[in-house]
């Protein structure tokens, strides 16, 4: 139980002055890579912010990891993310392989058993985002959609099935 609230000033100083230089060095290295790098567009996404936040952690608290270690490591993640991005965004193999896509949850008025299966979504988690969109039934809806960030989507209304934006899951939805 020895050293439980201070252990020396020359280990308090390091902590301060490490975490202020990654900080700067983290928001610099994002600042260059673009918004994509922190977007929770996806799992992938998601996974990545993570990393980042616990190097983070590592570099302040590990006083066996060096500030360039860490730099490194922000900057190697950094880029593979762009990497990941850049290739998914002109190749379909690498965007199906990173990305899921969003499945229909219910479509006018039904819930889809099979997809809240699969996808393991129970009736509550569809009752709570109605009721957050002041819905008070599914009959008022023409789809719940579960989207690529694991968040229900409500459509009050869909005016036109063949537009980009729903035509792939009803397209799913009929296979």
């Amino acid at each position: 139980m020895d050293k439980i609230f201070f252990s020396d000033w020359q280990s308090a100083v390091r902590v301060l002055i490490i975490s202020v230089l990654a900080y700067f060095s983290l928001i610099i290295i994002l600042r260059v890579s673009g918004k994509r790098t922190l977007s929770k567009m996806n799992a992938f996404d998601f996974i990545v912010t993570i990393a980042l936040g616990s190097t983070l952690a590592t570099v302040i608290l590990n006083k066996s990891v060096t500030l360039v270690d860490g730099v490194l490591s922000f900057a190697s993640l950094t880029f593979l993310q762009f990497l990941i991005t850049y290739l998914s965004s002109r190749i379909k193999t690498i965007n199906n392989l990173v990305k899921s896509t969003p499945t229909l949850i219910s479509y006018k008025g039904e819930l889809l058993e099979k997809n809240m299966k699969s996808e393991r979504i129970v009736k509550d988690e569809v009752w709570a985002v109605l009721r957050e969109k002041g819905v008070s039934s599914l009959k008022e809806t023409n789809a719940v959609v579960l989207e690529t960030d694991g968040t229900l989507t409500v459509i009050k209304h869909i005016q036109d099935p063949t537009a980009p934006a729903i035509k792939s899951l009803v397209d799913n939805l009929k296979n």
